[in-house]
């Protein structure tokens, strides 16, 4: 999740179950807890989308509608 609210540095919210994590775009930094295969499947989404997710913030940022991103298959 993204909210048009938010504050820099570019970063988005992951939730599950009843964990939060915010992850930095630029470099991939956790704060915050997930297990561990929950935050492995982050990490390889993160990695596979982030130019999607620069996009997405900067389109945020200007309060545009931002572009779907889709899930891990």
């Amino acid at each position: 999740m993204m909210y048009y609210n938010d504050h820099p540095p570019p970063h988005f919210h992951a939730k599950y179950g009843d964990h939060e994590i915010t992850v930095r775009i630029a470099d991939g930094v956790v704060d915050g807890y997930f297990p561990r295969r929950a935050s492995n499947l982050v990490s390889e989404w993160y990695n596979q989308h982030k130019d999607e997710l620069v996009e997405d913030w900067n389109l945020i940022r200007a309060r545009r509608p931002v572009r779907p991103i889709a899930p891990l298959e």
